[in-house]
């Protein structure tokens, strides 16, 4: 059966006159450019067409000037949700070193199914689409984004890239192999599967609070 397959092939590429094995360099070169489509194009800078990409699929943000205002940031979310100080976050560098406080209960982990709050860093953001990329990995666990009600997701201002395919540029550069997981995160869960109502948090969070730090 592979016999005559490739002699069907073989008789097919002498037709069409292709050299397999000469085409092959050109095919790799091809392969490698990663050439891109039409770009889509707009007046404003990419950080003010995340924010209004991320308005409109019905997520809220905090804008932080340092590390140190983190605390505060997730405080008022809490407090404006009435919710407990209570939290799972991701053993991220950039989580690890704030100085919570003594009477919150915090626990740096994967989620679980009773967590009402995930913490967790964004590896970058795109501005096109208004949405998040999270690497799954040792500090990023894929469950904290997926799991609670409540997503909180931190975001350096200086990791929000123009369109998807600068995304994955950058993912390619930064980490050269794929990771387990990349997930894409545009807006909090929603479905219209039943009579065509939109319904918040039927396969993941009800609500996505960016936390955007500048610098």
């Amino acid at each position: 059966m592979v016999d005559a397959r490739a002699a069907i092939l073989g008789r097919l590429a002498k037709a069409l006159r292709h050299d397999t094995a000469a085409d092959a360099p050109a095919v790799v070169q091809r392969l490698n450019e990663k050439a891109r489509g039409p770009q889509p194009q707009w007046p404003e800078s990419m950080r003010e067409r995340f924010l209004a990409k991320l308005a409109k699929v019905s997520a809220t943000h905090a804008e932080l000037g340092s590390r140190a205002e983190i605390v505060q940031a997730v405080g008022a979310y809490l407090a404006a949700q009435n919710l407990p100080n209570h939290l799972t976050a991701a053993p991220h560098s950039l989580l690890n070193e704030v100085a919570w406080p003594n009477d919150w209960r915090l626990e740096q982990r994967r989620a679980r199914g009773e967590d009402r709050l995930g913490l967790a860093v964004a590896f970058c953001a795109i501005a096109e689409t208004g949405s998040l990329m999270l690497l799954a990995g040792p500090d990023s666990p894929t469950t904290l984004n997926f799991l609670p009600d409540d997503f909180l997701c931190l975001l350096p201002e200086s990791r929000i890239v123009p369109r998807m395919e600068d995304a994955w540029a950058l993912l390619r550069q930064e980490r050269g192999a794929m990771p387990r997981a990349a997930n894409i995160v545009t807006g909090p869960s929603r479905t219209a599967d039943v009579e065509q109502t939109i319904q918040l948090g039927a396969h993941g969070p009800r609500r996505l609070h960016v936390l955007l730090l500048r610098g």
